[in-house]
């Protein structure tokens, strides 16, 4: 539900303006104010997933999610849209942080926990390629009403799921209080920062609506870490992130998700503005991707992480990620989606469907029981500060590039063009590059159990376990 929420929309974005009658400017706020409430309030969501229960946290946030989806599939104003989107993120946020955090205590064992987020790693991957499909297919076919009615569907599936599946977690475990001015503090840096990175790419980096709200953001976020150092109860204990494997993990998926919204941008434009592919053609040409990535999460990663180091599945399958957009970045006008897209795709997708499986499992793993929402917040924070930073930087730069190309090719618009999207994907490839190697020296986990450690298990005397 979260993950298609995050493109689904775009795709019938025309539709909505049309059927809505909004301006261009009103026409962001359809998609910023989800991102928005979404990237801020995450770690408000964990803790709050902590001190409920995050059993109670998931169904509350599905039902939320899917009340906000109703809202807005029966929106009939400008104001009445955004507001839905708007509550969409804020019960996103609750949700997301909760599914991890029952993952991570559900699932000790080392395969299984290797399965179950390969699971997770493939809806997370393939969901923003599915969501453009969707999003194509509900608004030519019905309405683009019904892409977020849909969420209603889902949401009754997935609350009976979660009342008859999931644990009631145990009595008497400790719950960490509520630190309201660390909320304050970090929900308004995470909002002010993201908001300022949405205008870079329109307004441009030196503009006040860029850096004005990046900066009170930044302001806001060091003074959160101060205050983190003496709350009684902080909202996000500097022990969470003081671990090296969960500290690299984070860092990590922060730099990929730059890189992976990199490629999804740049190709959503070039299948359709350059290869005149149709939104439904376009969304399905994103398929490879989500059909790659779910393959490696769901069969490579899980082979693989209970055997190796996780530096060792991490590092590679990020550097196999970055040749993949190295591939893509030898797109012209008249390149085949065959030749080019396809092969890029797919291999991008195998290398980030490797990778992530122990990515997300790391950003958990070793987490106090009362710690486990807010470590899974992280997980999620890094990836919608990682997105908003991608969006932004890889932007500015493609439009640069496309500017100073057509400056000395006045008559060559669509190489122009082409020219920005693959400067950008070299970049892109670079800082995907530098999340290999940022796991590759972070890193120290390993799952497998040391030889003595082994022998004294066999003999019963204590359980295999190492963070």
């Amino acid at each position: 539900m979260v993950v298609l929420d995050v493109t689904v929309m775009n795709i019938a974005l025309p539709s909505v303006q049309h059927d809505l009658g909004f301006s261009d400017g009103a026409r962001q706020w359809v998609i910023t104010a989800y991102s928005l409430t979404f990237g801020g309030l995450l770690l408000l969501g964990g803790r709050l997933a902590d001190l409920w229960g995050h059993k109670r946290a998931l169904v509350t946030g599905i039902i939320g999610f899917a009340a906000a989806s109703a809202l807005g599939g029966a929106a009939v104003s400008t104001g009445m849209l955004i507001g839905a989107r708007a509550l969409q993120g804020i019960f996103g946020a609750l949700l997301v942080p909760a599914v991890l955090s029952l993952m991570s205590v559900m699932f000790t064992d080392t395969k299984e926990r290797a399965k179950a987020f390969g699971v997770f790693g493939a809806l997370s991957g393939g969901g923003a390629a599915i969501g453009l499909v969707l999003g194509g297919v509900l608004t030519q076919a019905l309405s683009w009403r019904f892409t977020l009615l849909i969420n209603i569907v889902f949401g009754i599936i997935a609350v009976a799921g979660a009342l008859r599946t999931l644990p009631v977690p145990p009595a008497g475990r400790p719950r960490p209080r509520l630190d309201v001015p660390g909320v304050v503090l970090a929900s308004g840096g995470l909002v002010g920062f993201v908001y300022g990175l949405s205008h870079a790419s329109g307004a441009g980096w030196s503009s006040a609506a860029t850096l004005g709200p990046i900066g009170v953001g930044a302001v806001l976020l060091v003074v959160f870490a101060l205050w983190q150092r003496q709350a009684a109860s902080p909202l996000l204990p500097l022990r969470v992130l003081a671990d090296r494997n969960r500290g690299g993990a984070y860092l990590a998926v922060s730099l990929a998700v730059i890189g992976n919204f990199g490629m999804y941008l740049f190709l959503t434009y070039y299948l359709q503005s350059v290869l005149d592919l149709s939104p439904v053609q376009a969304g399905a040409g994103f398929l490879p991707i989500a059909a790659a990535s779910v393959a490696a999460s769901t069969q490579i990663g899980p082979r693989l992480a209970p055997r190796l180091p996780a530096r060792a599945v991490m590092g590679p399958g990020f550097l196999v990620a970055a040749a993949g957009l190295l591939i893509l970045t030898r797109i012209t006008p008249d390149s085949s989606y065959w030749t080019v897209v396809l092969p890029g795709m797919l291999v991008t997708g195998l290398g980030l469907g490797t990778a992530r499986m122990p990515a997300f499992s790391l950003g958990t793993l070793g987490a106090r029981p009362e710690d486990a929402g807010i470590a899974s917040a992280m997980v999620n924070t890094s990836q919608q500060v990682g997105g908003a930073i991608g969006t932004a930087l890889l932007n500015t730069i493609a439009a640069t590039s496309t500017a100073t190309f057509a400056s000395h090719h006045p008559d060559q618009a669509a190489q122009a063009l082409v020219h920005g999207y693959s400067t950008a994907l070299w970049w892109a490839a670079g800082i995907l590059t530098l999340a290999a190697l940022t796991a590759t020296l972070l890193i120290t986990h390993d799952p497998r159990p040391r030889p003595h450690t082994a022998k004294r298990h066999a003999a019963g005397q204590v359980p295999v376990s190492r963070a």
